[in-house]
Formats: C-alpha cells, sequence, structure tokens
C-alpha cells in the first residue's frame, strides 16, 4: 500500500492516463456539491459533503476546509470515492482512486487555496488539499434516463426536474 504523503514526483508517475473530459467538467461545475467517501479506523464508511471538488490540468482536487475525518481517513488509507451528480439533469459521475495529500507551501495546494479564497473569501481556512489519482471514472444516470418511454432528451430531463424543484434557470445573456 501506497502512503497518501508520497513525494509528488512518485504520485505523478504511477498516474494512469484517465481523461477528465469537457462533460465530467461541466458536471463538476454545475452540481457544486460532491460527496467523498473514505474509510474510518473501524472499517465503516465516511461521507463528507464537499463544495471545492474542482479539476486542473485534468486532475481532480479538493480542500480541506472542516474535514478533520476525511484528512485523517485518507492518511491511514487514501482508497478515495467522489461521486458528482447535478441534480437536475440527473446525471453524474462516480471517480474511485487514491488521494494525495498536499500541505500548504506545495505549489498545488496555492493554486487550490487561491481559487477556494478567491471563490468563498479569504476568512475560509484551506488546511489541505487532496489530489486524486483517478483510477476509474463510472457515469452515473438516474431512472429518467435509462427507464422513461419514451426516451426524454437532455433538455426534457432538466425541465422536469426545474418544475419539480419550482426552480426557474437564470438564462446568461438574455
Amino acid at each position: 500500500m501506497s502512503n497518501a504523503r508520497s513525494s509528488s514526483n512518485s504520485f505523478q508517475a504511477r498516474i494512469p492516463m484517465i481523461e477528465i473530459n469537457a462533460d465530467i467538467e461541466s458536471i463538476i461545475k454545475q452540481a457544486i456539491l460532491s460527496f467523498v467517501a473514505t474509510v474510518n479506523a473501524d472499517g465503516t464508511p465516511n461521507l463528507s459533503p464537499k463544495a471545492s471538488l474542482t479539476v486542473r490540468n485534468g486532475v481532480l482536487y479538493f480542500a480541506d476546509i472542516a474535514s478533520p475525518g476525511t484528512m485523517r481517513n485518507l492518511r491511514r488509507n487514501p482508497a478515495i470515492e467522489i461521486n458528482v451528480v447535478d441534480i437536475f439533469q440527473r446525471r453524474g459521475y462516480r471517480f474511485r482512486g487514491r488521494a494525495l495529500i498536499l500541505l500548504p507551501g506545495n505549489e498545488e495546494y496555492l493554486m487550490i487555496a487561491d481559487w477556494v479564497r478567491a471563490t468563498n473569501g479569504l476568512e475560509y481556512p484551506v488546511d489541505h488539499v487532496a489530489k486524486i489519482e483517478t483510477t476509474s471514472i463510472t457515469p452515473l444516470l438516474s431512472p429518467a434516463h435509462v427507464f422513461a418511454r419514451p426516451l426524454r432528451s437532455q433538455d426534457e430531463i432538466r425541465s422536469t426536474y426545474y418544475h419539480k424543484y419550482g426552480v426557474t434557470p437564470i438564462r446568461h445573456g438574455e
């Protein structure tokens, strides 16, 4: 088992070439909230919401803003799963892999910490950043995509769920 604190050079050498494409990046930006699963010391699951999941140069990162349990788990066992679903499109992605905990002063840590603070304010603490070595990416589709007959377009599904949740989308440029 590799150590979650391994150097970034050995981490980089182990990253498989799994493409995080434009659609994946778009879902992450639109969904905003993702859920990170790690394993507690007693073997039980730990599920933690994250609003800081982002993609930079084809790599997933999230900030440790208030996640001592998640970071403790990743130090002991770097196995991780992240789910992100756009509730209006009713689709998303599951990422599996291993996390590397980046400490303050690391160049990639600074890139993510600067983004979090620019987005949320300087008062947001960024204790660490998790860099994800993604080993698999699986699309997630709700039954609205699979079982509806006749099959509905993405626009029809989105419109249905905007209505269901009482949301009026903001139209930019109008």
